[in-house]
């Protein structure tokens, strides 16, 4: 398995210093300066004294082979708050961005991992009415960065208005479209990302699978509405990636705990995996790619002059014969007759843009890393995954390069360098600590995703179990037009899929946008998203 890397995404050895955070008694924690404090023990278990300030960053890494067991400190130390303030369509909006670690703790009480998280609040506000929303982006492995500096928060990362790449040094300013004027925001990222840890890396382990995660997020959602006393909030959820899978089991998994939500958005959805991922036996995944390739080979001008007029037109027509012909030649199998074979090899270029020789080669069955590769292959350039706008030859040339995301180059540096700088100076989080974007251990390949039994994951059934012991839940689906990673297509075919009666169904919404994985890239996505957002939570609250 490997598709989400969004933001997705990945990793190696996980470790590092620890920012820690303080216990309070009370349920609301008391503000004070963060500390970056580490213990680590050497092999004979002899505990180093600490320096009174200790900000140095250990060795990030794990020693495997050698005998070394780090350990890392899981005191508390409170979180710090600072005062804001920013203007949204000419009015002053002051808030308070409260930034540090929750505990995540076994039934005895000992801590074994804590979990980073940026809160915003409004200030002056009522919180028994005050929306709280809960976002967090996916991968498995990636941390809320995205959704933090490019979509949500009161600032973002300041790239070109079409979302692509300036020069450095980046830029950070403020969000116009920032959701804070209508809900207070709490930013999560995953163990093992960001600066939440486990205590060690056999803890890590616990956390670094679908029910681990769902577990994990479930508990810090419980313990913040505790610490924060923000159980009479309205509550809602928001995920990108595989933060969708994540937010459809928390919703599935707090239901039984009492804990229900007014909304659910789902950008970029990833609930049923067997719409994704293809092998022998499942072809479901290559129809529901064929429209998001006509999009994509529109925006690069490789459809034919009748496609591509009416762009419209041709992403419903693509739709039409993937879910028809298409699927029933691969259904047919070998059973095809020459004659039929040829006339889906000429539709299929037709609508992907495609010669017909590499569609004859691999057999009718074009996935993502082919399609990112062929399409441009003449001008020596190589489409992007996340988002198929993106374009960039392969870094270790055009027959040598296994796979390369263009958008993964184009996003990481300017949203690493401007985070790093925004947490430390405007946020007031010291620590040496490295914040990991991608996790460093608990990858795509590395995730446990339960039984094999019972075939693909899936937390579209806890979504469907959310929804029908809710009736006044809400929920609604983003999705991007150039997105290879979760293609629009088969998040349809996820959503119409979940066995739901007419009076369920029409809670759910959909909101499409000209862009790829990340909605919110281009200026104009993300004035979009803030309108679709604010219109749903409005409809979610009866307003």
């Amino acid at each position: 398995m490997r598709f989400l890397v969004t933001l997705a995404l990945l990793g190696s050895l996980i470790a590092g210093a620890w920012a820690q955070q303080e216990s309070s008694d009370s349920k609301k924690a008391k503000p004070a300066p963060a500390k970056s404090q580490e213990k680590e023990k050497d092999k004979e278990k002899k505990a180093k004294p600490e320096e009174e300030e200790k900000s140095e960053a250990k060795a990030d890494t794990l020693k495997p082979g050698t005998g070394d067991k780090e350990e890392y400190d899981m005191a508390e130390i409170a979180p710090v708050v600072t005062q804001h303030q920013i203007t949204l369509d000419g009015k002053a909006l002051k808030y308070t961005a409260t930034t540090g670690r929750l505990p995540i703790k076994r039934g005895d009480g000992k801590i074994e991992a804590e979990m980073f998280f940026v809160a915003y609040t409004l200030d002056g506000q009522d919180a028994a009415k005050r929306p709280l929303t809960f976002a967090f982006n996916g991968g498995p492995g990636s941390a809320t960065i995205w959704l933090h500096m490019g979509a949500l928060g009161p600032k973002h990362v300041a790239l070109t208005p079409e979302g692509f790449l300036t020069p450095a040094p980046y830029r950070i300013e403020d969000n116009a479209s920032t959701l804070l004027d209508k809900s207070d925001v709490v930013f999560i990222d995953a163990i093992g990302t960001g600066f939440s840890r486990a205590a060690n890396a056999e803890t890590s382990k616990k956390f670094w699978g679908v029910k681990g995660d769902i577990d994990s997020f479930s508990e810090f959602i419980r313990l913040y509405l505790s610490r924060y006393e923000r159980w009479s909030s309205p509550l809602f959820l928001f995920g990108e990636s595989y933060g969708t899978t994540r937010a459809a089991g928390i919703a599935g998994h707090l239901a039984e705990q009492g804990i229900s939500f007014n909304g659910i958005t789902l950008l970029s959805i990833a609930l049923s995996f067997q719409t994704l991922e293809d092998n022998k036996s499942n072809d479901l995944p290559f129809p529901l790619l064929v429209p998001t390739y006509t999009m994509i080979a529109g925006y690069h001008h490789k459809l034919p002059a009748d496609l591509a007029q009416d762009m419209e037109k041709a992403r419903k027509e693509s739709e039409q014969w993937a879910s028809g012909e298409y699927s029933q030649a691969l259904a047919k199998g070998d059973a095809m007759t020459p004659e039929e074979r040829n006339r889906v090899i000429a539709n299929m270029a037709r609508y992907t843009g495609l010669s017909k020789d590499v569609i004859d080669q691999a057999n009718l069955r074009i996935n993502v890393a082919k399609f990112t590769h062929y399409l441009l292959i003449d001008q020596k350039l190589r489409t992007g995954r996340l988002d198929g706008r993106f374009t960039g030859p392969d870094p270790d040339g055009l027959l040598d390069t296994p796979f390369f995301d263009p958008t993964d180059a184009a996003i990481l540096p300017p949203y690493n360098s401007v985070f790093n700088n925004y947490v430390r100076t405007e946020l007031g989080y010291k620590t040496d600590m490295p914040y990991y974007v991608f996790a460093q251990q608990s990858g795509f390949d590395q995730w446990d995703w339960g039984s094999g039994i019972q075939g693909f994951p899936d937390t579209a059934t806890a979504l469907r179990q959310a929804i029908v012991k809710n009736p006044y839940l809400k929920v609604l689906v983003m999705e991007g037009h150039y997105d290879l990673a979760t293609p629009y297509y088969a998040a349809d075919y996820t959503m119409d899929h979940l066995d739901l009666a007419p009076k369920f169904r029409q809670n759910i919404s959909f909101a499409t946008y000209d862009a790829g994985h990340m909605v919110y890239l281009p200026a104009d996505g993300l004035k979009k998203m803030k309108k679709d957002q604010a219109g749903f939570m409005e409809k979610a609250l009866g307003q």
